[in-house]
């Protein structure tokens, strides 16, 4: 029972919570760090999507966090000339 959760459940949401936090990381990092807005600001640029997203930046890397609770974090780091990347995914 509990690989048939994994499998059709778990799984698939873990998945989509991830790029909804990837998602949410780089739109906020672009909103603050290219747009110059107040991070509380670029909250609101965020679509709501399936998963509850929670913003927190980290000036002195210049890169903001998005995690979806229980389930995924993203974060994204703004680079003079690359404009906004995320960091690779680990599993």
């Amino acid at each position: 029972m509990g690989a048939v959760f994994v499998a059709f459940v778990w799984r698939p949401a873990h998945d989509n919570a991830r790029i909804e936090a990837a998602r949410a990381a780089r739109l906020a990092c672009s909103c603050r760090y290219i747009g110059g807005r107040a991070l509380g600001d670029c909250e609101k640029d965020n679509p709501k999507g399936r998963f509850p997203v929670s913003l927190a930046e980290d000036a002195t890397t210049h890169s903001v966090t998005a995690t979806v609770p229980l389930a995924a974090a993203q974060t994204a780091t703004y680079r003079e000339g690359w404009g906004c990347q995320l960091q690779a995914w680990r599993d």
